[in-house]
């Protein structure tokens, strides 16, 4: 939220004085969303932020008049949100930075790490509806390199405490997290179990690497809600949602936790590390 007013505040709109910003959290319950759009609508709103797919789609489904201004993983021409990325859809436009673009990246970074394992998993949440096209991406990755890739799931906490045990019972070699907000929300029981289990893990934010995750590559999310906050910023100054193309990434970027590699009794080789954008000890 503080890179979100940041946006707000480069494209000439000051929250309090001007703006009163309304709300709404999920907590990574995606049934709740049709529900809160609905009430977001009701409200008569300028304008509505949606972070991340799930609440995308919930907003596109409650209002084909109030501006929404996404920010989101994945493909949105895929996801249905707009027809096009230079010139959005009506009331439809945003920020996608795109990580179905990334995971044959990922794991090409975690075979260098573990260049022995030719079974990594990939942890998704089932009721996320952009898990089966994040998987897709995958698997063509996967193949591409010569992994298996063996899918789990998790959408609660019963869940993601069973997963680690089973793949430490199937000896798969590497996990990577998928892009979804319980798993994102869940940040710190992930990284204490794969740290745990002692399982080299490959997340999409570097927020994860930051308390203790071992690697990451992707876009910079605190770059990607301040330049949503501008977008909503530049509508409310009179801007068309057409008229403002989907933005996306020009860098991703990788950081490494040397200190967890460590702890996991890993040797980072010194490719990697001069590809890594920053370095954690």
């Amino acid at each position: 939220m503080a890179a979100f007013r940041k946006g707000l505040v480069d494209a000439g709109i000051s929250d309090g004085s001007s703006i009163t910003i309304e709300n709404r959290w999920a907590n990574g319950q995606y049934d709740r969303l049709p529900a809160l759009a609905a009430d977001l609508v009701s409200h008569r709103v300028a304008i509505i932020a949606a972070a991340f797919l799930p609440a995308a789609l919930a907003a596109k489904a409650a209002t084909q008049t109030i501006p929404i201004v996404f920010l989101i993983g994945s493909d949105p021409i895929a996801a249905g949100l707009v027809s096009s990325i230079n010139r959005p859809t009506n009331n439809v436009t945003g920020i996608a930075f795109r990580f179905s673009s990334l995971w044959a990246k990922s794991l090409e970074l975690l075979r260098e790490l573990v260049p022995n394992t030719s079974v990594i998993a990939a942890l998704t949440n089932p009721t996320n509806p952009n898990a089966e096209p994040q998987l897709r991406d995958l698997q063509t990755a996967a193949r591409s390199l010569g992994l298996e890739l063996v899918s789990v799931t998790a959408s609660n906490d019963q869940e993601t405490d069973s997963v680690f045990p089973m793949l430490r019972q199937r000896k798969i070699g590497a996990l990577v997290i998928t892009t979804d907000q319980y798993l994102v929300d869940h940040y710190d029981r992930l990284i204490s179990l794969a740290n745990h289990y002692a399982l080299p893990t490959m997340y999409p934010l570097r927020r994860a690497v930051e308390v203790g995750g071992l690697m990451s590559y992707g876009a910079n999310l605190s770059d990607a809600y301040q330049q949503c906050g501008a977008y909503v910023g530049k509508i409310l100054r009179g801007a068309k949602p057409s008229d403002l193309p989907i933005l996306q990434p020009s860098k991703y970027e990788l950081v490494i936790n040397l200190k967890t590699a460590k702890t996991l009794g890993l040797t980072i080789p010194p490719t990697l590390q001069m590809l890594a954008d920053e370095l954690i000890e």
